[in-house]
Order: C-alpha cells, then structure tokens, then sequence
C-alpha cells in the first residue's frame, strides 16, 4: 500500500484546500497560501499525493467502486441495473444533463488542475530537494494530466487544453481539436519517462517508467498512431520488469495482486482510508451480492471453445453443456450457471428454486435467492472479476486493488499496433500469443494483415472485460453503432439455447439463426446514433457558464 508520510492527512487535506479554488488570504495564519505553496520539500511530497486522489474516483462520492471498469457497464458487454445515469448512456436515451457524463468532465478537470498547478508552483523548491526528486515530481504531474486527458479527448473529442492554472478571467476557454491535446500529452509522456523502472515497497502504486510508456501506446493506439504506440509498447516489453502471471485468475486477488509483475499500474485500497463495494455490486445473490453489474450473454457466447474456433464453428461446442471446452478466461471473467461460487451452487434457471449450499457439512438444500429474489441478475450471469471475498469484510470494504494498466494490454497494444502497420513479425505474433497460451489458448499463425488486427480485436475483449477498455475500443474500432443498437439479451429463463450464434470477425453473436432465440430475456432495448454517440455530451451547465464552449454535435 502507499503507505509512509505520503499519506499525511493533515498535509494532503491543505493541499486538497488550496487547489480546490477555494479563497484563501494571501497570508493565512492557519494553512500555507496559495501564494506560498509550494515552498517546502514537504509541500511538495504533498502536493504530488493530491495527484492520485482523483483516481480513487467513484461513482456516487463515497467509498463504492472505482469508475474505470464501470465504463464497460455503457457498451455491449454489461449492463448497470440500479443506476440510471449508467443507463441513459448505455441505452442511448442520455441528453446533456447527464450526471455521469458531468462527473466524468468535472473530475478529469479537477485532476487535470492540480496538475497544473504542481507544474506551475514547484519551482519554489527546486533549490530545495534533489534534481531526482524534482524531475519525479515534474513527471508524475505530466502522466496525471496525460491520463485525465486521454479520457475527456476519447470520451468527449475536441475539449478546452487547458495546460497552465487559469484565473477566473481565463474561465471562458474555447474548444482545442484533439489532435494539438493528443501531440501535447504524447510530448508530455516522453518527458515523464525520467521516472525509475522499479519502485520500493514503500511506494508502491506510484507511477513508473513502465507506466508511463505503456499509457503512451495506449493513446498513440487510441489515436492511430501506430508506429509511436509500437515502440512504446516494445520499449516497455524490452525493460524486462513486466511478465505474465501464470495464473489468470490471481490478478484479481488480494493474495494475487502482491509483487504482482504483471500489474503496472494500479489503484491502491485499503480497509480503512481507501476501500470499495465492488463484491456487494458484481456477486451472487447468494453470496450477498446485489447483482447491479452484470455481463450479458452476447459476452458470454463470444469467448471460443479450446480449440482456438468459435462456439458457431466448432464441433467442441455443445449446446446442451454451452460452457464447457470453452477459453478459460470466460469461467475467470463470469460466473456461469452450473458452477460453485463462493460456496454455492449458482444456477439461475427459473425452476431451480433449491440450490446445494456447500458451506456446511454435510451440503444443505437452501432457497435460491438468484432465482427467487426479484433483484437477482437480469442476465443470469455474473462477474467474477473484482466480486473476491477473502472474508465477510471483504463484501462492502473490498481492498482489492483496482487495475488501471497490465502486462496483457501492453502486449496487446504492441500486437494491435504492429498489425495496422502491415508488420505481421515473430515480435507481433509473440505478444498475441503470449496472452492467448497463459489460458491455453492455441497460437495464431499464417493470419493476413486484416486477419491479425481483427484477431486482436478480439483478444481485446476476451482478456480485459470489466476493466474499462471496452467503451474505448467500440468507439475507436467504430463499432459501436453495429454491436450496441437492438435487444440486450440475457440466457433463456427456463433453458438453453438451441444451437450456437452466427459469431462475426468482431467475436459479436448473432442470433438469427437459433430457433429459440425468441426465448432470450430481453434486458432491454437500445438506440445508438453515430451521429451523436460516438462522443459523450458536454454538460449543459459548463456550455452555459463558458459561453466559447460549443456543444457536442446533436445534442
């Protein structure tokens, strides 16, 4: 954990105070001010924990459950049911006062501010601390201010680039194009990599070298430019810290996350200062889970069968035991119907109103509440991923960490990168590859250029759903107005699909084809205008009060 004095309450509350925009007297004989700080090496260690505090962002102001995998809840591979912020966006029906859209905006400008305001104000302790430290400081502010941007440019397009502290004078700030706010982040991350490729113990979850390029390819991805996204990627390949865990399913454990080398970059918790609700929000109703946050079954039926083809084509599939023979990540990723979890038999077929408790010896007979309980997942699926318990605690004070960047995506991002380029090499398919044979996945080989990025695609979904990627990916691709349109499905209440779904080079199912389908539940329907949602609104209260700020296109 980030323990030591980086988490001096008392210090890091000033430092909150004074960047908030509050009014503070020049001269306060109770708190440094605005004109002093930052003055001290103190002050300074201060004002660089204050960066990361945005990124305990949650989604209702308390300690619930971080925002970034929930992005993958407004896509086609999740579904929020409790909130409907989340689904206003998901179902397309979301309108410019949209709360979550406003977080979002409000909170990735709250951090982009303390940035700017380190980077303007540390020179008061240049002559004060060591060149290393300074240049740290320096560096960690640029990846901050990097990362909050990447967010408000893929989620929102053109945005103001803001990248000095404005005065109220300055307030009325004017669009940028995307791209000057992407080459100025890119530029920024360059500088940022100044930072040590290890970390002590002591600071763990402070940013690295390796974080830094890996979120430099991830943008340059994000914003096709490709060449700059590869030797990103391949530089932070080459700095041999990184490896795959041999275990999947240990990254999203407490005992797992530990010296991890998989983990590059991740969000710190604990279960006093910093803990989340994520098992309360994605588990079983058996296990005390709400099931607010499901996967839904066009997930579900895109993971392959072991044979490296899809459930459509290959003769492993079997309809009557749909989740057997199937890529492990699925059964890593979801909690499929059949399986025990956290001590129960879950079943989510409407007859199965008693289920086995293995909890007690010997097994008991106990009402299912995943069938009978009307809030029970609407899918008839769960997550598994982040829905860890190591004790009753854990349930609504999980301190499991939240990823933010990992090993797998970085290689994935130097395979996507190098298949845009036509540059089809050893290098492209080991990092493809690699991912695939940590599950046992069979290797790829002998794919076209198109065959290989489509490939990737497709990997992209299978490994890291539930961390946020997904909104990023379907927009980017321009495959949202395909997948996202139409009937959110869940499995068939009182049974089993007849045969398998059509699955198209995108992993998306398509269920014309299967006699049954009429039987699905139907979540419920979606719209999605390309000509609107592909960006996210601006909130309404910023067009009004910035009157040089235009509004999103249709909205």
């Amino acid at each position: 954990m980030m323990k030591s004095r980086r988490y001096n309450i008392t210090i890091l509350s000033i430092f909150l105070i004074i960047v908030s925009g509050c009014d503070l007297d020049r001269f306060p004989l109770d708190r440094p001010s605005s004109e002093t700080f930052i003055s001290t090496p103190d002050e300074l260690e201060a004002a660089v924990v204050g960066l990361y505090q945005p990124f305990w962002f949650d989604a209702d102001g308390a300690n619930w459950i971080n925002i970034y995998p929930l992005f993958d809840v407004l896509t086609d591979i999740a579904w929020e049911r409790g909130d409907t912020k989340f689904q206003q966006i998901g179902a397309g029906i979301h309108d410019v006062n949209n709360y979550f859209a406003s977080m979002v905006w409000n909170r990735s400008y709250l951090a982009i501010g303390r940035c700017n305001y380190l980077l303007d104000n540390m020179y008061r302790v240049q002559d004060l601390v060591d060149e290393s430290t300074f240049e740290a400081a320096a560096a960690q502010a640029k990846f901050i201010r990097a990362f909050w941007y990447m967010i408000l440019t893929e989620l929102y397009g053109d945005v103001p680039a803001i990248f000095n502290t404005q005065t109220l004078d300055e307030a009325n700030t004017p669009k940028s194009p995307k791209d000057v706010i992407i080459n100025q982040i890119l530029d920024d991350l360059t500088h940022a990599e100044v930072l040590p490729e290890i970390v002590p113990e002591s600071s763990r979850g402070r940013i690295t070298k390796g974080a830094v390029l890996a979120l430099k390819a991830r943008v340059a991805l994000y914003n096709r430019h490709w060449e700059i996204a590869a030797n990103a990627a391949k530089a932070a390949i080459d700095l041999n810290v990184y490896q795959l865990d041999d275990n999947f399913e240990n990254l999203f454990t407490n005992s797992g996350q530990v010296a991890n080398t998989e983990i590059i970059f991740d969000i710190q918790y604990d279960r006093v200062n910093r803990y989340h609700q994520g098992p309360m929000q994605f588990n079983t109703r058996m296990t005390q889970g709400y099931s607010t946050k499901i996967p839904t079954q066009s997930l579900v039926d895109s993971y392959e069968c072991i044979d490296g083809k899809t459930i459509f084509e290959s003769p492993l599939y079997d309809p009557e035991k749909p989740f057997e023979n199937r890529d492990p990540r699925l059964k890593h990723t979801v909690v499929v119907p059949g399986e025990i979890f956290g001590g129960y038999q879950f079943e989510t077929h409407r007859d199965s109103v008693k289920i086995w408790n293995y909890n007690t010896t010997p097994a008991t007979r106990v009402d299912n509440q995943d069938v009978l309980n009307p809030y029970a997942s609407f899918s008839g699926y769960c997550w598994k991923k982040y829905s860890y318990m190591e004790d009753g605690l854990a349930w609504n004070r999980s301190r499991l960490n939240f990823i933010f960047i990992r090993y797998a995506e970085l290689l994935l991002i130097h395979a996507e990168a190098k298949g845009e380029l036509g540059q089809i090499d050893a290098d492209a398919y080991k990092s493809i590859n690699d991912v695939r044979r940590r599950v046992g996945m069979p290797a790829l080989q002998g794919l076209s250029s198109t065959e290989f990025v489509q490939a990737v695609r497709r990997e992209r979904k299978y490994e890291l759903a539930l961390e946020g990627h997904r909104l990023f990916d379907i927009r980017r691709w321009k495959i949202a107005e395909s997948v996202m349109p139409g009937p959110l499905l869940g499995r068939i209440p009182d049974g089993l699909l007849a045969s398998a779904p059509y699955i198209d080079e995108n992993a998306t199912p398509n269920y014309e084809s299967v006699t049954n389908r009429s039987s699905m539940r139907i979540i419920e329907q979606r719209l999605f205008n390309p000509n609107r949602d592909y960006l996210f609104p601006i909130p309404r209260l910023e067009v009004e009060t910035n009157t040089a700020l235009e509004q999103n296109p249709n909205y």
